[in-house]
């Protein structure tokens, strides 16, 4: 004799609770949100000009981005960095990290 088991008399179970920690924004999140925070200074300091955001402070900046970037990448390896440029408006643009190639 066969045991079939049928949708209608399968046990329907809730959805697994997860209790992660507290969520923390990922890196870049945090670099942008200290690129808001410290943009008042920076207008009186570097304005018109790129700043590189790491670890929440500036650590490089420049005229050209993408120069600044490498430069930033050089130095601290291919990490989540925010670049922009310091203006009143500012324009948000994500650049992926380059990827290693093995």
């Amino acid at each position: 004799m066969c045991n079939v088991t049928t949708m209608k008399d399968s046990e329907l179970l809730p959805a697994p609770q997860i209790n992660l920690p507290g969520s923390t924004p990922d890196k870049w999140e945090r670099e942008r949100s200290a690129f808001s925070r410290l943009l008042p200074s920076l207008m009186r300091t570097h304005k018109g000009k790129y700043v590189a955001i790491h670890e929440e402070r500036v650590v490089d900046f420049g005229d050209d981005k993408i120069a600044l970037a490498l430069r930033v990448y050089a130095k601290f390896g291919y990490v989540p960095i925010y670049v922009s440029e310091v203006t009143e408006q500012p324009r948000i643009v994500r650049i992926p990290s380059p990827r290693r190639v093995q």
